[in-house]
């Protein structure tokens, strides 16, 4: 009788131990996760990683100057993939003034990317350009042209349209400036052998020599622009 009595009073605790024991296996057998094997050819989900279109990378095109008369030196992008730089552009128009007078003007930028063109095709994409003459006004033209009998100045200078560089590169003979400018094929290239600079503009195509003597010989390839020189 003591026995039953005794079974009857600890059974609900027995059975309250065991199924909270059972409870605890089956929470530890749900938050065990078992790894997946992934069979060849499968693909995993990927949880929470944001997929992003990469960034397009724009090409910079860069122009490192340094101006004979003024002792500036500009190392500058001017355009970034196919849109010139607002910023760039001003800076290189100030920094191509007319020296003389401190006139600036709004260049072509078709003369910026002779010069790169040019560097490139030297083999020194990242080389410097010396500046010899960049922009000038009327006044500075008109005054060069007329201080001696022959100058190798033009009374029509693409210089004053903002189209014409004179320009030396560091290390390169000015012959093989003029030859690298001429295979261009992009406008008027003067050469100067005896001031030793290379005139390079984006007007029409043709070229000229200023040599020891005084002597200008210019080939026109444009039928609106033969003659001596003229344009340059």
């Amino acid at each position: 009788m003591l026995s039953t009595i005794r079974s009857s009073v600890f059974a609900p605790k027995v059975f309250r131990r065991v199924a909270l024991g059972v409870a605890a296996l089956t929470f530890t057998f749900v938050a065990v996760r078992t790894p997946v094997r992934a069979e060849a050819g499968d693909s995993l989900p990927t949880v929470g990683i944001a997929h992003v279109a990469p960034t397009e990378v724009k090409e910079s095109y860069v122009l490192r100057l340094r101006h004979l008369h003024t002792g500036e030196a500009l190392n500058v992008v001017y355009r970034q993939g196919t849109e010139y730089s607002a910023e760039g552009i001003a800076k290189l128009n100030t920094f191509l003034r007319d020296h003389r007078t401190m006139d600036t003007a709004n260049y072509d930028p078709a003369e910026f990317e002779l010069l790169h063109k040019l560097m490139a095709k030297l083999g020194r994409p990242n080389g410097e350009i010396d500046i010899v003459c960049g922009y000038r006004t009327p006044e500075t033209n008109h005054m060069l042209r007329t201080r001696a009998a022959l100058t190798g100045v033009a009374e029509h200078s693409q210089h004053m349209l903002s189209k014409a560089i004179d320009i030396r590169v560091p290390g390169i003979s000015t012959r093989a400036l003029r030859d690298a400018a001429l295979s261009l094929g992009l406008g008027g290239v003067g050469y100067y052998p005896i001031s030793q600079f290379v005139h390079v503009d984006v007007g029409p195509v043709r070229q000229w020599s200023f040599g020891g003597g005084g002597t200008l010989l210019a080939r026109a390839h444009h039928k609106r622009h033969k003659g001596r020189g003229r344009n340059a």
